[in-house]
């Protein structure tokens, strides 16, 4: 039987700073996150992180909280129910957070307990990133090796570019923008630290080396986040009939004075205003839940710069969710990936 297991990111258990905390402290100590010497991160994490940013963040959580929970988990949790029922006998489907609960290893015993003899990890960020697909996959092999039988296991790959993922993206924000009479398209992409893109660089001199060095998806940058989110961009913005310069590519939530990837979400948004843009549409495709980054970051704190730099609307297209085309084009990514004649690897 094949146990399929989901992986999203993670949350706080809830909105106050002692658990922001413990929940940053897990996510910022992962050297696939912070990837700087650990004496480097260990300082960084406790004399400027942690002290200050989890009251902070706790406010933040606290304007997107629900008498639920957190979305990002309430989300999360009616995806794997409707995946489930897709699925049916086909396969056995439980959550997993890489930071917080429910926990990798607790969802992979829940799997065999089941009777899960094969497990297909499935990391439900579309574009690759070490920070995030890299280290789920490695928590992940990490709790098999702990088992004293390794069942056989395969994994998703990033489907950044899957045309039912892009399908369904595109759907969620059709109407909306016709609606809202949008006259501009954001794609707003969470950023990485530029060191972290060109670590994927087989070439070791493409990524970043020029202006268009992400237009199309080649042998060097197959890997890269920035790439791959470009990619996706294109590939819903095609669907949609936007014009080139209809929509516009940036990166959001950089944290630090490292250099990240360009452009940036807060800088792109007053030159949009200064341009005569009024009403913005902005997608999120890194996420396929709803979480902070889109409920707070875009729908609360970009819409109210637009609007402070003279716009009229920035509206937030809501992520896939558990949305029926999502949950059909994730049913097909199992079992494109993970059917009865797909590989496995050893951990």
């Amino acid at each position: 039987m094949l146990g399929v297991l989901l992986v999203n990111l993670g949350t706080p258990q809830a909105p106050h700073a002692s658990a922001v905390r413990s929940y940053l402290r897990e996510f910022l100590y992962d050297p696939e996150v912070i990837d700087v010497h650990p004496v480097a991160r260990w300082f960084l994490l406790e004399a400027v992180i942690l002290p200050f940013r989890p009251a902070k963040s706790a406010e933040a959580y606290q304007k997107i909280w629900t008498e639920a929970g957190s979305p990002l988990l309430i989300e999360s949790r009616s995806l794997e129910v409707k995946l489930r029922e897709s699925l049916g006998s086909e396969a056995i489907v439980e959550l997993a957070m890489r930071y917080g609960e429910p926990s990798i290893r607790a969802s992979i015993a829940r799997l065999l307990a089941q009777g899960a003899s094969r497990i297909f990890i499935a990391p439900l960020y579309p574009q690759y990133s070490a920070a995030a697909t890299g280290s789920t996959l490695k928590a992940s092999f990490a709790a098999l090796n702990h088992l004293p039988v390794v069942p056989s296991v395969s994994t998703l790959p990033a489907f950044y570019d899957d045309p039912a993922f892009l399908d369904a993206f595109a759907e969620r924000g059709r109407k909306l923008i016709a609606d809202e009479r949008a006259d501009h398209v954001l794609f707003s992409f969470h950023g990485l630290p530029e060191r972290q893109i060109r670590k994927a660089d087989s070439s070791g001199r493409h990524c970043l080396a020029s202006s268009g060095c992400c237009d199309s998806i080649g042998p060097a940058n197959r890997d890269c986040y920035r790439a791959q989110s470009f990619a996706t961009a294109r590939g819903i913005a095609q669907r949609l009939g936007l014009a080139e310069d209809g929509y516009t590519i940036c990166f959001q939530s950089r944290l630090g004075r490292t250099p990240w990837i360009a452009p940036h979400t807060d800088v792109v948004i007053p030159e949009l205003a200064a341009a005569g843009k009024k009403r913005l549409a902005v997608f999120c495709p890194a996420f396929v839940a709803d979480c902070l980054e889109t409920l707070e970051e875009i729908s609360l704190r970009a819409r109210d710069q637009f609007l402070g730099c003279g716009g009229e609307s920035l509206t937030l297209v809501p992520s896939l969710n558990a949305d029926d085309a999502w949950v059909s084009a994730l049913a097909g990514l199992v079992r494109k990936h993970a059917g009865a004649t797909g590989y496995s690897r050893s951990v």
